[in-house]
């Protein structure tokens, strides 16, 4: 590549990639999944568009895993331990026994209604029962969701990337007959790396956070980029080791995201930027890869894998996987409406199609199709699911806080910002009754700061310094979000408020300073 290469390959990457960002901008106004959006923008510069041409299976399959990486690092830096706790148990087995009863049933269906082998045919159901982490996160961010349906869904889309991987690869070196052992040993095979996936992924984690919060970095910029690098090494290390590296950088992103970090908002605002532009990137690249003359032909296979899909399998899965735990049978229905598909299976399609496995022709297209029409089927209609379900449960998340250590003295300093939803609105500071060892020391109003006192009432649009011990840091941010969603009620309507321990009674003098 020549520099004059390059400026071409740089105003066609940020035209794309802006057109791309007003695109986001169109999905929220319109409902439209901007997945679709992005795969759209790919096959308009395409071969039957602008005439770009490109049919690198290997290249896509490497660009796809990199974004992969990006996108579930994302999805555990943002997702909030508290709302995926109780589900942990139901997801992982969804993601693990509940992708192995569809793989099975869209294999008998492929087999019997397309007269595909089986070998092939659970190959194919493999490449489509992944849920997609980028689609669920966008989805999940909009729709109104009870957070023990929401958790499940979210911590399910985390997990289940990596066993997918793992059964792909398997049953595509077992077709192109380069898999040396048994069934029994590929199955054993999976458990182990999806296991030391796992631990590799919660140690870096682990570690990763006990050296930010000890090591106090020269600039607050660094310690997004840290943070991800721990996340790519948790990918990096599992992967070298022959582990599941999908599992580790998701887990070791969910242990960086809930600990105790200096400037975790910041960091949550960089990943999620992170996240964005490896979804872009990649739904582009995957609908430049498309071959639009030959999607016709795999419409009427696409819809018949999907029905299957999206009728039986699914809901079979859901059924077999979430009954041990007493999920009712009307979220059992929501979660199984749930199940988008996006980009994870239109990569792995290209695990196949690189490797030159025999009847796997036009799979890339038949899955792009399938991804395509399900998701306009299923997305834009899950809030009216659960709304009919009356499942619905709306939430305000109208409080933005960002936090920055003072080390010498053990105490952080939390910059809250009541936003125009926000319930904290008319309420006076000491209603606030935040936890022994915080205080409101500043209040910014109309650019202008003052000292409040215990009669200052907060209004929207209001900036609040708050300093807190370390210790309290945690239940200070939680105490905020519940009155910032509930009001002056939440002690009473909210279990969280609960387990916040001794709240002050109103100070019996005013303060004059921090």
């Amino acid at each position: 590549m020549t520099v004059d290469d390059l400026n071409v390959a740089v105003l066609l990457g940020a035209l794309v990639l802006v057109v791309a960002i007003f695109a986001v901008r169109l999905s929220v106004g319109t409902g439209t999944p901007s997945l679709l959006l992005y795969l759209a923008l790919g096959v308009a510069i395409g071969e039957d568009g602008l005439g770009i041409q490109f049919d690198d299976y290997d290249l896509t399959q490497v660009l796809g895993y990199a974004a992969l990486v990006l996108i579930l690092a994302e999805g555990g830096l943002t997702t909030r331990w508290s709302s995926i706790r109780a589900s942990i148990a139901p997801a992982a087995l969804l993601a693990t026994l509940g992708t192995v009863v569809s793989i099975v049933v869209v294999g008998a269906v492929a087999h019997w209604a397309l007269g595909i082998d089986w070998a092939t045919g659970m190959l194919l159901g493999a490449v489509v029962s992944s849920t997609d982490a980028a689609a669920v996160f966008s989805v999940l961010r909009r729709a109104p969701l009870p957070s023990r349906l929401g958790g499940l869904l979210e911590a399910e889309s985390g997990f289940n990337d990596a066993p997918v991987v793992i059964a792909v690869v398997s049953l595509t070196a077992v077709l192109s007959g380069k898999a040396s052992h048994g069934w029994g040993f590929l199955v054993f095979e999976a458990g182990a790396e999806l296991i030391g996936g796992s631990v590799i992924g919660l140690a870096l984690g682990w570690l990763g956070a006990l050296g930010l919060r000890r090591v106090a970095l020269p600039a607050s910029g660094l310690y997004p980029i840290t943070v991800l690098a721990v996340c790519a090494l948790a990918y990096g290390l599992s992967a070298y080791l022959h582990t599941s590296g999908f599992i580790a950088v998701y887990l070791a992103g969910l242990v960086l995201g809930n600990a105790e970090l200096p400037h975790r908002p910041a960091t949550r605002g960089f990943a999620e930027g992170v996240g964005w532009l490896a979804q872009i990137g990649l739904f582009v690249l995957l609908g430049l890869l498309v071959s639009p003359s030959q999607i016709p032909a795999q419409v009427v296979p696409a819809l018949v894998v999907g029905f299957a899909l999206l009728l039986v399998a699914r809901p079979l899965s859901v059924l077999v996987s979430t009954s041990w735990f007493r999920v009712p049978l009307r979220d059992q229905v929501l979660l199984s409406w749930g199940g988008l598909r996006g980009a994870v299976p239109i990569v792995l399609a290209t695990v196949p199609a690189a490797a030159g496995v025999p009847g796997t022709e036009g799979v890339v297209e038949m899955v792009f199709v399938l991804v395509v029409a399900f998701t306009l089927v299923q997305a834009p209609t899950l809030p009216w699911v659960a709304r009919r379900l009356g499942i619905s449960e709306p939430t305000v998340r109208d409080l933005e806080v960002e936090s920055s250590p003072l080390e010498e003295i053990g105490a952080d300093v939390l910059q809250v910002k009541v936003g125009p939803a926000s319930k904290l609105h008319g309420l006076e500071i000491f209603e606030l009754r935040l936890p022994e060892g915080a205080e409101v020391s500043l209040l910014v109003r109309d650019g202008r700061a003052r000292v409040p006192t215990r009669t200052t009432t907060l209004q929207r649009g209001d900036n609040l310094l708050v300093v807190a011990v370390s210790g309290v840091r945690e239940l200070t941010e939680e105490r905020l979000r519940v009155l910032s969603e509930r009001g002056r009620l939440a002690k009473w309507t909210t279990p969280g408020a609960a387990r916040v321990p001794e709240l002050r009674p109103a100070p019996g003098r005013e303060r004059t300073g921090p």
